[in-house]
C-alpha cells in the first residue's frame, strides 16, 4: 500500500510480519525457498498479510552452532514471526498449523521438526516509512483478523 504524507512524499508501508527462520547450514537454494515460500503463503492466508509484502530471512548455523531439543532431526526448524499486536486465537491457531503442513508438504520436514514463535508488536512500536510510528497513520488493513 502506498501512502502520500501531508507534504505529497508518497512511501510503501509494509504490512507484512518479519520472519526469521534458523536452520542447520547445508541446506539447496530450492530447500530454503520452499521454506520461505511456505511460510508467507501461510501468513497472506491466515493474517491476511499481502502477497507482494515480504520480509524473511534465513540463518544457517553449523551443528556445533545450533543445539535442538531430543527427538529432533537435523531438518529441525525454528521460525520466529514478529507481527503487529491484534490477531485472534483462532488466526494464530490457523497460521501455526498452515505452516506445519505446508512445510511437510514442501520440502518434506516433520512437523515435529517445527517450532514456531510469534512475537507481536504493539502499532506504537513500530517505525514504519516515512519514520511515522504506526498507529498514527492509515495502514490500509484491518490487522484484527
Amino acid at each position: 500500500m502506498t501512502q502520500v504524507l501531508d507534504h505529497g512524499i508518497s512511501i510503501k508501508l509494509n504490512r507484512t510480519a518479519v520472519v526469521r527462520v534458523d536452520i542447520y547450514a547445508g541446506f539447496s537454494a530450492t530447500y530454503k525457498r520452499a521454506v520461505l515460500d511456505a511460510i508467507h503463503t501461510a501468513l497472506v492466508h491466515s493474517f491476511k498479510t499481502p502477497v507482494e509484502d515480504r520480509n524473511q530471512t534465513i540463518r544457517e548455523f553449523a551443528e556445533e552452532d545450533f543445539d535442538r531439543s531430543g527427538g529432533k532431526s537435523k531438518q529441525f526448524t525454528m521460525i520466529e514471526i514478529v507481527a503487529f499486536l491484534g490477531r485472534s486465537r483462532e488466526a494464530k491457531r490457523e497460521l501455526y498449523k498452515e505452516i506445519a503442513s505446508k512445510l511437510a508438504r514442501s520440502p518434506g520436514i516433520s512437523p515435529n521438526d517445527v517450532l514456531i514463535t510469534l512475537n507481536e508488536v504493539e502499532l506504537v512500536n513500530w517505525g514504519v516509512q516515512g519514520g511515522q510510528i504506526a498507529d498514527e497513520v492509515d495502514l490500509g488493513f484491518e490487522v484484527k483478523v
